[in-house]
């Protein structure tokens, strides 16, 4: 894998870089050289640099890759919020180090140091080999069982995943298992604060999702068609859609109307966009 950086191979239509305040370090990019748990390891390269982070593939010399996630420091409009990118580096930290016992969750690989100083909003993990979920991708017979069970095990911890709504988020690894990498979102429901009831309806958005990949990518191993599992929506699943798809229209508006996005407004109508949707082919690719 070669490194990759802002060129025109990714580029679509007319739509410009990002702003500063749209991305996660402003207008610093991950740097070439750093740390990882006191040994050097240098940029191969940028799987995506968004408004939460920007993420990176490293190698040290002896050919062992880590993935580097350097969370928010940019302010937005004369607001701090590198606060945020503590926040969600640690939650994410502390849910791959909950849950590294796990077959399909990427060891943790220690902490990220530039030139010497620890990065608070760094998080260093395994590189796994494989590429993210396709489209109706027919995957291996065990692949989504086993995904059920790894959902399972993390809810009985009390973590929920929260964002498999996107399939981008799942990959399949080398040997066709599955494994969940990103938890910059997901919740940790302490058993001793109240409200089982909503952390009821996240694990169970989980499961709903979960679901939904399986009947479209092996719908031979469901009990009902996408037609018929869709009119079995959960009720907070509706309501959800019905505040988050008007804010998610609204958003990809914005976003073509600075010129960021092209059409309409889709992640991979960016200049540089996110790795898992970059128009590759599917024997170049690989996950972060």
């Amino acid at each position: 894998m070669s490194r990759t950086t802002q060129d025109s191979s990714v580029t679509s239509g007319e739509a410009r870089p990002r702003p500063r305040w749209l991305k996660a370090l402003g207008d610093a990019s991950p740097p070439d050289d750093l740390e990882i748990g006191g040994h050097p390891h240098r940029l191969v390269e940028v799987f995506k640099h968004d408004s939460w982070a920007a993420t990176s593939l490293y190698e040290d010399e002896y050919g062992r890759r880590r993935v580097v996630k350097l969370h928010r420091k940019q302010s937005a409009f004369g607001v701090p919020l590198f606060w945020v990118g503590l926040m969600t580096a640690r939650r994410e930290a502390r849910m791959l180090a909950a849950l590294a016992d796990l077959p399909g969750i990427p060891e943790l690989s220690g902490p990220v140091a530039i030139s010497g100083a620890v990065q608070a909003n760094g998080v260093a993990r395994e590189y796994v080999e494989g590429h993210p979920l396709g489209d109706r991708e027919r995957v291996d017979d065990e692949f989504f069982p086993a995904l059920h069970r790894l959902l399972k095990a993390m809810h009985a911890r009390r973590i929920a995943y929260v964002d498999l709504h996107k399939r981008e988020n799942v990959l399949v690894d080398a040997h066709g298992r599955p494994c969940l990498f990103d938890f910059q979102i997901g919740v940790r429901w302490p058993r001793w604060l109240p409200g089982r009831f909503v952390f009821g309806l996240l694990s169970g958005s989980d499961d709903y999702h979960l679901k939904k990949h399986w009947t479209r990518c092996r719908p031979d191993q469901c009990e009902l068609d996408e037609s018929s599992f869709a009119a079995q929506r959960p009720w907070w699943i509706r309501a959800h859609r019905l505040i988050a798809r008007p804010v998610r229209e609204m958003r990809r508006r914005l976003l073509v109307r600075i010129g960021v996005r092209t059409g309409r407004g889709r992640v991979d109508s960016e200049r540089f966009a996110e790795h898992a949707l970059r128009p590759t082919p599917p024997s170049d690719r690989q996950a972060a």
